[in-house]
């Protein structure tokens, strides 16, 4: 499993470097993040849950049914939006609340 960064969308502030417990993520010379080696992504989506920009996109494995779907995360105030783009464009959104999240 790996993830996919967009530069279009990356400011540059390096949370997601900062998080990786694998060390896996770089800035390259416009200060844009990337991923050096995809393939040694661990899957822990620390990188997603901490990117503010919505630049950062996990790839779904095929064991839980990704088959090509993406997922991302967008933040509010109160919630988190879990967003899962699927092979045929169509979006599932699952909204977690922030406060309750971590309760248990």
């Amino acid at each position: 499993m790996s993830i996919k960064i967009d530069k279009n969308k990356c400011v540059g502030c390096k949370k997601c470097i900062e998080v990786c417990p694998g060390t896996l993520i770089c800035k390259d010379e416009d200060g844009k993040a990337y991923i050096k080696y995809p393939k040694n992504c661990w899957g822990c989506t620390a990188c997603l849950k901490e990117c503010k920009f919505s630049a950062i996109e996990y790839y779904l494995g095929a064991d839980i049914g990704g088959n090509g779907a993406k997922l991302k995360v967008l933040e509010t105030i109160d919630t988190l939006d879990w967003i899962i783009t699927h092979e045929n464009n169509k979006n599932t959104t699952i909204t977690t609340n922030r406060k309750e999240s971590n309760k248990y």
